[in-house]
C-alpha cells in the first residue's frame, strides 16, 4: 500500500517549489524505503528547479540526505530495517564497461528505484534518482550506504553530494599528497570541502581564491593557509607568488565558469594537475592556446562526484569526522523545516550560507 508523505516538488521551470503530499510505493525487489532524517539544500536542486538539468517536470527535489531504512524489497541483503544510511547517487552496477575495468567510481549504469513516486497519479522525477526533500523516499538498495549511526544526520547527509564532491576532488581526483601546494578557485561548499580534503591529505600550502570576503574567511576555517581576493588582484600571479613563483601542484576549479577555469589552468606549476569540479552550463565554452595545453603538460581532470566509491568512502569519512579530524559540522549554516527550501535557495544565491539542511 503506497504511503502518503509530505515532500517538496518543482512543478514548472523557475517557479517556486511547493510542499505537497506524494505517494511512495512499498519497495519492490532491489529497492529500499527510507525515512529521511535530514537533507541538504544543494545547488543541483536549484538547477533542477530552474530547468538546468532537463525538462522532466515535475521534479521531486532533494538528494543530499541521510535517514533510517524502514523496509526493503526481495533480494536485498546489504541493508535492513533500522539501518542508518547515507543516500548516494552512485549505486554501482558491477556490469558496465567502467565496472568491468575495475573503475566502479565511474559506473556508467548506476541503479535507481524501478518504481515511481507520484503526485496525484503523475510520476515524479526524483533529483539524481533520490528525491529526498520528503518524509520518506524510495531508492535502489545500492543507493543506501550504511555508516556509523553515532554521526548526526544533518552532518552525514552532506557526504551524499557536495561535500563528497569537494573532498574527492582533492583526495581522489587530484591525488593531493603530503607537502603538495593546492589552489582552490571558488570557496562555497564544494570548494571548502576541497580545502578540507587537501588538509587531510597533507598539503602544506593551500590557497583559497574567491571574490567574497566572507567565503575567504570560511576557507580559513577549513584549512586554507592563504587567501586571495580575485577582485583585488590577478589571482594567477597571486598563486604563483605564494608558491615560490612556480604555481600550485594541484589547482581545483569549483565554480564551473570558463574564466575561472582559465585562471586555474595557468595557476598550475608545470606538469601540475587541474581538477574541474564546478558544474558549468551547456552554453559555456573554453578557449585556450593549443600550445599552452601541450607546453604546460600535466593533467586536466573533470571530477564526477569526487570520483568517490560510496561503499568505501562514506564510512571512512564518517569515522574521520567522529574522530574529530574532519569538521563536517562547519558546513551546516542552518537547519530548516521542509517549507523553508525556497527561502534557502534565495540565501544560497546571495552567498549567505554554506549549507541549509532540512531536518525532519
Amino acid at each position: 500500500m503506497p504511503q502518503q508523505v509530505r515532500a517538496v516538488v518543482a512543478r514548472k521551470v523557475k517557479s517556486p517549489v511547493e510542499v505537497v503530499t506524494i505517494a511512495v510505493p512499498d519497495p519492490a525487489a532491489g529497492e529500499a524505503l527510507v525515512r529521511v532524517q535530514a537533507c541538504g539544500v544543494c545547488h543541483t536542486d536549484l538547477h533542477y528547479r530552474d530547468g538546468g538539468i532537463n525538462d522532466e517536470f515535475p521534479f521531486l527535489l532533494g538528494h543530499e540526505a541521510a535517514g533510517i531504512v524502514e523496509a526493503v524489497g526481495d533480494g536485498v541483503t546489504s541493508i535492513g530495517p533500522g539501518d542508518f544510511v547515507i543516500l548516494n547517487w552512485r549505486a554501482v552496477c558491477g556490469q558496465c564497461r567502467a565496472c568491468r575495468r575495475g573503475r566502479p567510481w565511474y559506473c556508467f549504469a548506476t541503479h535507481n528505484a524501478s518504481q515511481k513516486m507520484t503526485l496525484d497519479g503523475e510520476a515524479l522525477s526524483p533529483a539524481l534518482g533520490i528525491g529526498a526533500f520528503a518524509e520518506k523516499t524510495l531508492v535502489a538498495a545500492g543507493q543506501c550506504t550504511k555508516v556509523d549511526p553515532a554521526v548526526a544526520p544533518e552532518v552525514a547527509g552532506l557526504l551524499g553530494c557536495g561535500v563528497m564532491a569537494g573532498l574527492g576532488a582533492a583526495m581522489l581526483t587530484g591525488e593531493v599528497g603530503p607537502g603538495d601546494s593546492v589552489a582552490v578557485f571558488g570557496c562555497g561548499g564544494v570548494g571548502d570541502a576541497a580545502i578540507a580534503g587537501a588538509t587531510l591529505a597533507g598539503a602544506t600550502t593551500i590557497v583559497a581564491v574567491d571574490l567574497d570576503a566572507r567565503k575567504l574567511e570560511w576557507a580559513r576555517e577549513f584549512g586554507a593557509t592563504h587567501t586571495v581576493d580575485a577582485g583585488a588582484c590577478d589571482p594567477v600571479e597571486a598563486v604563483r607568488e605564494i608558491t615560490g613563483g612556480y604555481g600550485a601542484d594541484v589547482c581545483i576549479e569549483a565554480v564551473g565558469h570558463p574564466e575561472v577555469f582559465e585562471q586555474a589552468f595557468f595557476a598550475r606549476d608545470l606538469a601540475g594537475t587541474l581538477v574541474q569540479v564546478g558544474v558549468p552550463t551547456p552554453d559555456m565554452r573554453i578557449e585556450l592556446p593549443f600550445i599552452e595545453l601541450f607546453g604546460r603538460g600535466g593533467r586536466i581532470k573533470p571530477s564526477w562526484y569526487g570520483d568517490c566509491l560510496p561503499s568505501r568512502d562514506f564510512p571512512m569519512l564518517v569515522n574521520l569526522h567522529l574522530e574529530g579530524r574532519l569538521p563536517l559540522e562547519r558546513f551546516v549554516s542552518e537547519t530548516i523545516a521542509l517549507d523553508g527550501v525556497e527561502e534557502a535557495f534565495v540565501k544560497m544565491q546571495r552567498n549567505e550560507v554554506l549549507r541549509s539542511v532540512v531536518v525532519f
